[in-house]
Order: C-alpha cells, then structure tokens, then sequence
C-alpha cells in the first residue's frame, strides 16, 4: 500500500462510534472518508462535524468512498453482515467488540474473510480488544506466559466494575433485549473480560454458569453471572460479574505451583513460595504451615499506549506494510464469545457443559428467546450525544 493517508469509515455513531471519531481526527496517518448511520441526522451531524461524507446505508459506504477499512460499531447482531459485505470488497475490517452474538454468526464472518483473501491476499480483519493493551493486563500476560509462576492451579476474577444505571439501560431500544443485543452483561460489557481470560490462561474444557436475568434492573437479560470453569491442565477458574455494584471490584487472583498473583487497584502483587507448593505439600513433616512472604509490587508502565487509539495504530502500521502483531486478529473474537456462549448455555440448561460447546443448540435457545420474549420496552431516554462514554472504560484494575 502506497504512503498516502489509509482511508477509513466508521458504521454506527452511537456512544464508541462517537469515541472513534475524536481519535481518528487526532491521527495523521488516516483519512476519515464517509461515516453511516441509520439515523440519518446521527450521520450529518457528524459528517459536518469532521468535514467528511454521511451515509445512511453502510453498503453506499462501502461502494462509495473508496476507504481502506472499515470500523464497525453498530449493535452486535449487525457486525457479520457489515464485515462480511466489506470483506467481499476487500476492505479491511476492524469490528467492535463482540465479534458477534453467537459463535455460529462468528464463524460465518471468519468464513467469509478466508473466502475473500483468496481473491484479495493482504486483508486484515481484527477486533477492538483495547483491553489487552491496559499495562496492568499486558503486565500479567508477561508474567503468565515467562512460566514464572508454575503450573497454575486457580484464577478467580471478581470483576464488578460495570456499573449501570436503569437510565443506562433505558437509553436505547436495542439495549438489554434478547433480540436487540442478545444478552446482557457477558454481551455488552463482558466481553474484555472474557477475552483477557481466555487470552491469559486459555479457554477451558468445562463450563459450569449461573447466570441471574433482570436481577437488580429491568431488562430481560443477564446482569449478573458467576461461572465455575475447568482446564485440561488442572487449572480451576472463577468468575463473577454484574453492572449492579458501587463502588465495583477488579481483583484477579492467579496461583501457581511457584507464585501467586494478586492484581487490584491497578497493581499486582507476586508472592514468590520458598519452594515449589505441590512438592512442599507432599513432602513436608510439619501439619501446619504459614509461608511469612513478603509480597512484591510488580513495576508496571502507565504511560505505555493503550485503549482503542493503541489497537487501531497497529491495524493502520498493518495496512502500510509493516510486518507487526495486531492487538487481536478477527478469529480470536471466537475465544470470548465461545465463554459468553457457553456461560448462558450451562445456565439456560442448568449443568456443566463441554467445550466446544454445542453451537447450533445455542443460537436455537437464543431464537426462542426472541420469539418468546413478552419483554416491552420503555420509552427510550435521549442520551446526549457529548456524554463522556470514556467513564465506562477500564482504566485500572
């Protein structure tokens, strides 16, 4: 690709389509060609706004403005049919998360881009994983994959940190439904966590889920979810969520057969054992025992980039030819989406369930859902457009 500017579009305008905007405007590698949005006053606006073309019909995006990639930040149900109609014009996707709602709508997108770098090989497809570029997540990658801590025996995240009002809810028609989002919690805001799971310690071979709908707030989706799952290696995790908690919790803890990690409040802590646990355990005459460990602050770099600027750097870096890792490729959006999935399935069916989980079974639940659903919405309340979406990011732990 030449060293012109790479020319982007942005589909759907809402609160991290907005977000997009302002960074893109900041970054002098990328030419904003064309934004769309349904809400054809959402687009004018913000074409205006940063002196660029407005569409109303993603496709006329697409087919008009001659852009390199694409970012998707539509509800979640429209991301493979966006993605699938930009791979078949060889235009690179970078898609919000969750890939999709269902892994079989997943697996389609991922299809349909191996299709298309058939006929166009240098196509990019990634997924906005900004999560994995906060220091202290990036930190605990490093830790994890140096073996320092031995094999690993339990992590347990306790990560209440998403809180969200009724008003939060109320605020679009789409949001907190079975048709229009698709789940709740693991759906929307969950999908980080899942995805630095899965990206630390791999995905498990069983899911136990319990998942409360419409708990502490009026939807007729999850809010909060506490999920048991195993590992072929041994491993044991847990997780809990909700967006029902003030002031919420962020705490990771990881231990290992040589260590043990615990991450909160934007640090980790190691406590590295005088010997290894399992040998200690089986070969120690005392009865009781208390390991007096003094525990060490790992030196973390705040200013390192992070967030979604970070993630689309590296795509843009990608497309001007340097050979360099993405935050995260498009296949790996299925890491994620197959715990959010297998979470709801294990508690829709109320038992433990294998991984991989049975896919086809989900989305039918997932369809009787919708076409059960007695659900009515209440009159949506108008979110101002200026209102500061950055508070519902992740900015310590």
């Amino acid at each position: 690709m030449s060293s012109n500017k790479i020319k982007v579009g942005v589909v759907g305008l809402g609160a991290i389509g907005n977000h997009h905007l302002k960074y893109l405007s900041e970054m002098d590698q990328v030419e904003l060609v064309g934004v769309c949005d349904i809400v054809t006053s959402n687009a004018e606006g913000k074409a205006a706004e940063y002196n660029t073309s407005a569409y109303a019909n993603h496709v006329e995006l697409l087919e008009n403005t001659r852009l390199d990639f694409l970012i998707i930040a539509v509800p979640h149900y429209e991301h493979p049919r966006i993605a699938i109609d930009a791979f078949k014009r060889g235009i690179h996707v970078l898609c919000e998360k969750p890939i999709a709602v269902h892994l079989n709508d997943a697996y389609r997108m991922i299809t349909a881009f191996e299709n298309a770098k058939l006929q166009y090989p240098n196509l990019q497809f990634g997924i906005m994983f900004q999560e994995r570029t906060l220091p202290f997540y990036s930190k605990l990658k490093d830790i994890v994959s140096s073996g320092e801590l031995g094999t690993l025996a339990r992590v347990t995240w306790i990560h209440t940190q998403w809180f969200r009002s009724q008003t939060y809810y109320d605020s679009g028609d789409w949001r907190a439904t079975w048709a229009g989002e698709g789940g709740g919690i693991l759906t929307n805001q969950c999908p980080h966590t899942l995805d630095v799971y899965q990206w630390l310690f791999g995905l498990p071979s069983l899911i136990s889920g319990h998942a409360h709908i419409g708990k502490y707030h009026d939807i007729e989706v999850e809010d909060e979810v506490t999920a048991y799952f195993e590992h072929e290696s041994g491993m044991i995790g847990h997780l809990i969520v909700t967006t029902a908690e003030l002031p919420g919790t962020n705490r990771l803890e990881i231990v290992g057969d040589k260590a043990k990690v615990i991450m909160e409040h934007g640090k980790i802590w190691i406590h590295r054992y005088p010997e290894p646990l399992q040998a200690f355990t089986r070969t120690t005459t005392q009865r009781f025992v208390t390991w007096d460990i003094t525990p060490e602050e790992i030196t973390i770099d705040p200013a390192q980039p992070s967030g979604h600027k970070a993630v689309t750097e590296l795509f843009v870096r990608r497309l001007q030819g340097e050979n360099i890792d993405l935050i995260a490729e498009g296949i790996e959006g299925t890491g994620s989406l197959t715990l959010a999935n297998g979470i709801m399935l294990s508690s829709f069916q109320g038992k433990p369930i294998q991984v991989p989980i049975d896919t086809d079974t989900y989305e039918f639940k997932l369809q009787e859902l919708i076409q059960s659903s007695k659900y009515v919405k209440k009159p949506i309340l108008e979110t101002s457009p200026e209102e500061d979406f950055s508070t519902s990011f992740s900015k310590n732990g």
